[in-house]
């Protein structure tokens, strides 16, 4: 249900950056990511969604392993979850509490 929720606001915010939302699931099914945003100009953002407050290396392998496929095409990747507080880890990727997601 949550990763639902993140969706619906995800579908709605890309609609307005007139970006398109899709899933991405590699065929033998190595690797997965809730999300990938993308833009008119091809680039993407990538959101892992983890019901959890803390983001350990194993919750961010999938987004660390899409940054080596599609270098600078990738603008941000963000892992969303249940914590307190936004930051950015030490391997750029960005860690945002659902709670602050909004217009």
């Amino acid at each position: 249900m949550f990763e639902s929720l993140i969706a619906l606001q995800l579908r709605v915010f890309s609609q307005a950056a007139e970006a398109r939302p899709h899933h991405l699931r590699t065929r033998n099914g190595d690797h997965e990511v809730d999300f990938i945003l993308q833009c008119p100009d091809q680039r993407v953002v990538a959101v892992e969604v983890k019901l959890g407050a803390s983001v350990t290396d194993a919750h961010v392998r999938h987004l660390r392993w899409l940054r080596t496929q599609i270098g600078d095409d990738l603008i941000n990747a963000v892992v969303i979850n249940t914590g307190p507080h936004a930051y950015r880890r030490p391997d750029g990727i960005a860690v945002i509490p659902a709670a602050l997601l909004g217009p």
